[in-house]
Formats: C-alpha cells, sequence, structure tokens
C-alpha cells in the first residue's frame, strides 16, 4: 500500500466510521460462527496499525504480522509485543499446525497468488481451525481507492468461492456486508468517474455523518448470517480445511 493509507489508518482507525463500526461486526460474527475454543491461538495477517487486535483479544491469545516497518510498529506497540515480519504468499517462519483461527481482512485482494497465499495459511491452522476471511466485491467498483492499496483484484462470490476451492479448502457461506451503505457508495464511485473525480482520499466525513454512517453499518452486525443481504461493498466468510 502507499505509505499514505497507513498514515490514514494510524490517524482515523479509532474514529472512522467504518474502522469501528467493522470491528463491532466482526467480534459479532466471530462469537456466532468461528467456534472458537477457550484461549483460541489467532493470528492475523497484516494487521495494518493493529486497530483490530484488541477485538480479536477478547477470543484468545494473538499474534500478529504486518510487513509495513512503520505500520509494525504501531500494531506492536498495541499488541504489547512485536509483530511479526512474514510475506505472503510463503508466510516464511510461521508456525504450521498451530492457530485456531487466522483474520486476513482485506487482505487477500493484495496478495497476486490469492490460491497460494491461501493454502499456506490452512497449513498453519490446527486440525478444525478457521480462515476468517473479508474482501471488497465488485470489480465494477475498482476505484483511486483499490489502485494506492494496491489491489491486484475486487472479488465477486464466484471468484472467491473459486479461490477458495482452489486451495483446498471449504467455507460456511459467502456472504455480503456493508450492504446498507451500499447504495451511496456505488452512486458515489460512479458520480466519481462521471465527473472525473475519482479521489482516494477515505478520511472520514464531517462528525454528524460519521456517526451516522457508523451506526447504519453497525446494524448488520445483527443481520449477517441471519438474513440474505442485498450486494454490499464487501464479503465475509469463515474458510477451514
Amino acid at each position: 500500500m502507499d505509505r499514505i493509507v497507513y498514515d490514514r489508518m494510524a490517524e482515523h482507525d479509532s474514529s472512522h466510521w467504518w474502522y469501528v463500526a467493522r470491528r463491532d461486526i466482526l467480534a459479532d460474527y466471530i462469537g456466532r460462527y468461528a467456534g472458537l475454543p477457550k484461549g483460541a491461538r489467532i493470528l492475523e495477517i497484516g494487521c495494518g496499525t493493529g486497530h483490530n487486535l484488541p477485538m480479536l483479544g477478547a477470543f484468545g491469545s494473538v499474534e500478529a504480522i504486518e510487513i509495513d516497518p512503520a505500520a509494525a510498529v504501531i500494531a506492536s506497540k498495541r499488541l504489547g509485543k512485536p509483530v511479526l515480519d512474514a510475506p505472503l504468499p510463503e508466510l516464511p517462519g510461521v508456525e504450521r499446525g498451530v492457530y485456531d483461527m487466522i483474520a486476513v481482512l482485506d487482505v487477500v485482494e493484495h496478495i497476486q497468488d490469492d490460491v497460494a497465499a491461501l493454502k499456506a495459511m490452512a497449513d498453519c491452522l490446527k486440525p478444525g481451525g478457521k480462515i476468517l476471511i473479508t474482501v471488497p466485491a465488485h470489480q465494477w467498483m475498482w476505484s483511486a481507492h483499490d489502485t494506492v492499496n494496491h489491489h491486484h483484484r475486487r472479488y465477486s462470490k464466484a471468484t472467491l468461492r473459486a479461490a477458495i476451492g482452489k486451495a483446498g479448502l471449504k467455507h460456511n457461506g459467502l456472504r455480503y456486508f456493508n450492504s446498507l451503505l451500499f447504495p451511496l457508495a456505488a452512486a458515489s464511485r460512479i458520480a466519481g468517474r462521471i465527473m472525473g473525480k475519482d479521489d482516494s482520499d477515505d478520511s472520514p466525513p464531517p462528525g454528524p455523518v460519521n456517526t451516522l454512517f457508523g451506526g447504519v453499518f453497525r446494524l448488520e452486525r445483527h443481520l449477517i448470517g441471519r438474513i440474505p443481504l442485498t450486494p454490499g461493498v464487501s464479503i465475509i466468510t469463515l474458510a477451514s480445511k
């Protein structure tokens, strides 16, 4: 990712509606579907500035990987111990067969060989372990945001299902999320193209709007997996061997 992406993440990951609401959604999803044992061993790959680590820590003992040096320093402070530097798809030096859950939260789209990356993660799981995956959806929504984040692709359910299957994994259902705000996001992307103002700036909106968007997005924690959501900005699933 471009340096500015990490800088914005460090500045806004505790206040931006997307980060804050998504953590609540992920925590609810893990609690309902991951079936983690007490004291689970968890690894987050591509943890960025470590903003998800306290949330994941509620479910067990957490380790993390981040290959950007500056972001890794921030993440290490939040984690209370050094994060690892082990790039995908090989994950060199990462223990095999030891994790109850690996979290890759908007990470797989950064890896050119996503199937090899998923295979390497699968090798690191205990029997019965799971990979929590979120990815951006809909290739037609490609924008400057994807470019500065060094994405290789956005996914459809079909392409994510294919990558998971080629890696020798099964999933618990591919579900859209960030669906309630999807019409606004789609309209913004389309309008930006028409007006020639495709902007990568993902700073939070003004306070009241930030609060409103966070509240709407957070509502989805009650819906994901319980009812089929309409197309959303992202896709979530749990994959296992």
